[in-house]
């Protein structure tokens, strides 16, 4: 039987959970490289390509070689801009959790594309071989507003204190992070009445039971 949200459908104008962690619950990010790594993946795989800057410095005569082959990697680079929307994420350093919305039939492609490029990086910076993930990485619909707006709290709760990369400070206005797409969840809050922002919601008493089939296995 396969694990509980391991079967996927394909979705358009619709918002999952997905999430995956180490095999054998090892850790998939040891230093503050391989997150700043991982991030930068999500960075080129999320933004728009520059296809015409980036023909430019490939063709121009002034480039250097590093600059050219940089370019050529990057046009070949496959990109999800406008395919799917990250709305919040945190990555634990043996699991990561996304928040996502896919726009066209797509979130294959791109969990594929993440893990095998990252995967790639780890063992190569590691010396080591095989699979980096436990399995497929997990995905689950969300099927209503209170779901949503739960599982936003889930994973920027998920850390429970501890100093990882997450989505949480562009949320608080201390960064601003152009690939992640925090107004489907703030759009639901008030700008300007402290009772009714985000920051109040993130302090309320958890209600697990609006995600509890949402969550890791």
């Amino acid at each position: 039987m396969p694990a509980r949200n391991s079967l996927k459908t394909q979705l358009p104008n619709t918002f999952y959970h997905v999430y995956n962690r180490g095999v054998e619950k090892r850790k998939i990010f040891l230093d503050e490289q391989d997150y700043s790594v991982f991030l930068s993946y999500l960075k080129t795989y999320l933004e728009p390509k520059n296809e015409e800057k980036l023909f430019k410095i490939f063709a121009s005569p002034l480039s250097s070689w590093k600059e050219k082959d940089r370019a050529d990697k990057e046009l070949h680079l496959k990109n999800y801009f406008g395919k799917l929307e990250l709305a919040c994420y945190a990555l634990m350093p043996n699991h990561f959790h996304f928040l996502i919305r896919q726009i066209t039939p797509s979130l294959n492609f791109f969990m594929g594309s993440l893990g095998t490029r990252y995967g790639m990086y780890f063992n190569k910076k590691y010396k080591r071989d095989g699979s980096l993930f436990q399995d497929v990485y997990k995905a689950v619909t969300i099927e209503s507003e209170e779901q949503l707006l739960h599982l936003s709290r889930y994973i920027h709760l998920n850390p429970k204190g501890k100093s990882v990369p997450s989505s949480l400070p562009d949320y608080f206005n201390e960064r601003n992070t152009n690939w992640i797409k925090r107004g489907h969840i703030l759009d639901y809050f008030s700008k300007n009445n402290p009772a009714g922002s985000y920051k109040e919601f993130l302090g309320m008493p958890k209600d697990d039971s609006f995600i509890a089939k949402l969550t890791l296995d």
